[in-house]
């Protein structure tokens, strides 16, 4: 049983690339679904695809190295980390991504200060 699917979400990810797998699947939920769409539309990883009760995410390849080269999960299930449209940051100088999960939906820093709108902050990756 996992505590944190987003956590294990990222793991996968991250482990998968960095081994050369092609795809990663997991047991389907919204959550992650949404969280694939924005890295599937920021260029991380190819576009989902649910299969019965699974997730299929096909990983991204830039001239031969992962898309994904680290991730920090920042706000956990002990504890939460909330930032306001005014103290959301860009990650490794523009060259990371950070997740936010707001009122508006899953959506990256740039996005959430574009809409003014703030959140939970779910991760950085880069």
């Amino acid at each position: 049983m996992v505590n944190d699917p987003i956590a294990d979400l990222l793991v996968q990810l991250k482990n998968a690339s960095r081994v050369g797998k092609t795809a990663i699947s997991l047991p389907y939920s919204q959550m992650k679904a949404a969280i694939a769409d924005v890295l599937s539309k920021e260029g991380y990883v190819g576009a989902p695809d649910k299969k019965n009760y699974s997730l299929v995410i096909p990983l991204s390849y830039k001239n031969g190295e992962p898309a994904i080269s680290g991730t920090k999960r920042l706000s956990k299930p002990s504890r939460r980390v909330y930032l306001g449209v005014r103290d959301v940051r860009s990650v490794k100088r523009g060259h990371g991504l950070l997740v936010l999960s707001t009122p508006k939906g899953i959506l990256t820093g740039t996005e959430a200060r574009a809409q003014r709108v703030g959140g939970e902050v779910l991760f950085e990756i880069w």
